[in-house]
């Protein structure tokens, strides 16, 4: 079974940096495509972030320029970097596993992560 357990949300204030991580098990890592979600209450789930396996990088409008996702594919980990937190970042990260060449091809969820973002 394919695993994927993040960790590194909490409470921020507005402008402050959170680093979530995203550990894999239960699958060759370094073959696919990854990526990060978030979910606020009572909204869809949206693409934050997505990294290829040879590091094409990926971004929501929203969040470009200050958040950056990177993968370490010894460690089967990867990252999202939260710069410049804003209250609208609020919501639960999830990390995603995808196939190959996307991530639409599989649906490998981890539990999420909850970042909130408020002075």
């Amino acid at each position: 079974q394919v695993q994927l357990v993040e960790s590194g949300g909490g409470l921020v204030q507005p402008g402050g940096s959170l680093r979530l991580s995203c550990a894999a098990s239960g699958t060759i890592f370094r073959f696919y495509v990854m990526g990060w979600y978030r979910q606020a209450p009572g909204k869809q789930r949206e693409l934050v972030a997505a990294i290829t396996s040879v590091g094409v990088t990926s971004y929501a409008d929203s969040v470009k320029g200050r958040f950056t996702i990177s993968r370490d594919n010894a460690k089967s980990t990867v990252y999202l970097q939260m710069n410049s937190l804003k209250p609208e970042d609020t919501a639960v990260y999830y990390c995603r596993r995808g196939g190959t060449r996307t991530l639409a091809e599989y649906d490998y969820w981890g539990q999420g992560t909850q970042v909130t973002v408020s002075s």
